[in-house]
């Protein structure tokens, strides 16, 4: 139950005063059920047994208000409950997203997004209906309970005790059943989640599958995970299914035993008509709110499920946060320096003991092997990892010791894998500073060389340039990324590959692009065309994470080291593809 009242918090902004306004409805409304046994005992016993006139006239009418009370309780409460039930989910859907966000890269790439997606949606439903419609049911329904229970036994007591013996009997099955929905429940919404993740995987990823043919594996692939999905909901219907038929038989029997000695007692003339069908009444009524009580528990024990999955995300804490204090960093202006940086992934370190000085308006360029941990030297500047040992300061400033948004924004990047949201030209560009004008937008663009291709375009920069930016090219989705860091502005320049795995073309216009980019902004490269890099102030070679050769690219190849040996392979390569375009 201590998982249950940390979900009540979400509840607590809505007690006053529409949940108190549904609450007062819903006593309303279970209150009045116990006048009903009442009414069929008058009407058995006054007009039925006496022929009683008035009681007649004024009857209907009593019944007929009776029903309309009930029934504008009964609007007031669903309405009610409802809007604070959506409401409810809204809420913890934005702090899902807010926390999600907030967490670091290394938890995300160890978390599948349908998984993540699957929170999101599908458990926020469990939880709210545990929340909003259970707590409501709980009010409602005990209410009724105690009504119809306390005009039972006044009424008769004998019998009621007669048909109260079912309850104690059917508590402790309720309570199993409800244990096992709740664990196939979690698995349940385990297996939604794996469900998503593969339909996105096999969404995006169809290029590839297409390309390989593979398209009855993956369509094997889901619906195994479908049909285990399958199994899991019928295995959970199954045991909820159990409970009413459960209860009814009980209750069978009760009845059973109630007609018999009440019957008995009416044929023997110890009791009337309208005592004994007014005390029935009371019965049939009073086992319908138990038989919404259980289910009810069932529907908590469900959303209890989902709340544990909710919980393992927000009880995560970030990584990556500001320190206590953290202050925000004055604008760029000296240098940015690695101070014997040392960074791993668990035991295993992919950086050792990086020294390395990148002044105000200076290109660096960062290469070697793929794998040696250059994009990962990068990613230590924006904070996307904190280093395992040693620091990085800007301007003499450890980069922990200022917040991330002011570290953030004083830092763009250009990656070799662009991404682009499903939305139009113009807020992909404007992404970085939604508050820059269409001038500016416009500049941007044209500087990027992206400005012909999309007035290009069926809507311009109204274009929706689809999921990931696919309808576009990828040299485009490079221009608009260069646009974008160039609409942002900030005086340090992360290049990661940029020009990488694009044709000739492509390259020549990205690559003047970035040196657009590149004016007056310190920058830090990560190079894959080694002919890309020739104007840069300081080349950088890393070996197994470790720095072991810097200098121009005169100096480097004078020194015939590491670097001359890859500046040659590539030559190598690029002599080897020039004669096969020959050949063919």
């Amino acid at each position: 139950m201590k998982l249950y009242r940390r979900l009540l918090k979400f509840l607590r902004p809505y007690i006053w005063p529409y949940f108190s306004i549904a609450m007062v409805c819903m006593l309303g409304f279970s209150a009045t059920g116990g006048a009903i046994p009442f009414l069929v005992q008058s009407i058995f016993d006054d007009v039925f047994a006496r022929k009683d006139q008035t009681a007649l006239f004024y009857l209907p009418l009593i019944i007929v208000g009776v029903f309309v009370l009930r029934g504008l309780m009964n609007f007031g409460q669903s309405y009610l409950t409802a809007y604070v039930g959506l409401h409810i989910i809204k809420d913890i859907r934005d702090v899902l997203n807010q926390h999600i966000q907030s967490l670091s890269l290394s938890f995300l790439q160890r978390h599948p997004t349908g998984s993540l997606i699957s929170r999101v949606n599908s458990d926020v439903i469990l939880v709210r209906s545990a929340l909003t419609d259970s707590v409501a049911s709980l009010m409602r329904d005990t209410t009724s309970l105690l009504a119809l229970t306390a005009v039972a036994f006044l009424k008769d007591w004998v019998l009621a005790s007669i048909a109260f013996v079912v309850f104690p009997l059917s508590i402790f099955p309720i309570t199993r059943i409800s244990r096992k929905v709740k664990r196939f429940t979690k698995r349940g919404q385990i297996t939604t989640g794996n469900l998503a993740t593969l339909l996105q995987e096999s969404i995006q990823g169809n290029r590839i599958v297409k390309a390989f043919g593979m398209e009855g594996y993956e369509n094997g692939r889901f619906a195994q995970e479908n049909q285990r999905l399958l199994n899991l909901s019928l295995r959970t219907s199954r045991m909820k299914a159990v409970v009413t038929p459960s209860m009814e038989t009980l209750a069978s029997l009760a009845i059973g035993a109630v007609v018999w000695y009440g019957g008995s007692s009416v044929i023997g003339g110890g009791r009337t008509q309208g005592e004994f069908m007014a005390f029935m009444t009371a019965m049939f009524l009073m086992y319908q709110p138990f038989k919404h009580l259980t289910r009810t528990y069932t529907t908590i024990q469900q959303g209890i499920a989902g709340a544990e999955r909710i919980y393992e995300i927000l009880d995560v804490e970030p990584e990556i946060k500001d320190r206590p204090g953290a202050r925000p960093a004055a604008a760029f202006s000296r240098e940015i320096e690695f101070h014997d940086v040392s960074f791993g992934y668990g035991q295993n370190l992919v950086l050792r003991n990086i020294n390395l000085k990148i002044k105000s308006g200076e290109m660096i360029a960062l290469v070697g092997v793929s794998g040696v941990g250059k994009s990962t030297l990068a990613d230590l500047i924006p904070r996307f990892y904190d280093v395992t040992s040693g620091k990085i300061t800007i301007d003499g400033v450890d980069i922990r010791d200022v917040t991330l948004e002011s570290l953030r924004s004083q830092i763009g990047i250009v990656a070799q894998h662009t991404f682009l949201f499903n939305d139009s030209i113009r807020n992909n560009i404007v992404y970085g500073d939604p508050c820059k004008d269409m001038d500016q937008i416009t500049a941007a663009a044209k500087a990027a060389h992206a400005h012909d291709f999309i007035m290009a375009t069926a809507q311009g920069y109204d274009t929706i340039v689809g999921e990931m930016g696919m309808k576009l090219s990828g040299g485009q989705r490079q221009r608009l990324s260069i646009a974008r860091a160039l609409l942002k502005d900030a005086p340090v320049l992360i290049l990661d590959e940029a020009t990488s795995s694009l044709d000739t073309e492509s390259e020549r216009l990205v690559q003047e692009a970035l040196e657009n980019l590149m004016i007056r902004r310190t920058t830090l490269v990560i190079a894959h065309r080694l002919s890309t890099i020739r104007k840069a102030n300081r080349i950088v070679v890393l070996v197994d994470g470790a720095v072991v050769e810097e200098g121009t690219h005169e100096e480097l190849l004078a020194r015939k080291r590491a670097y001359s040996k890859l500046y040659t392979m590539q030559l190598l390569e690029d002599e080897e593809a020039a004669g096969e375009e020959l050949l063919h």
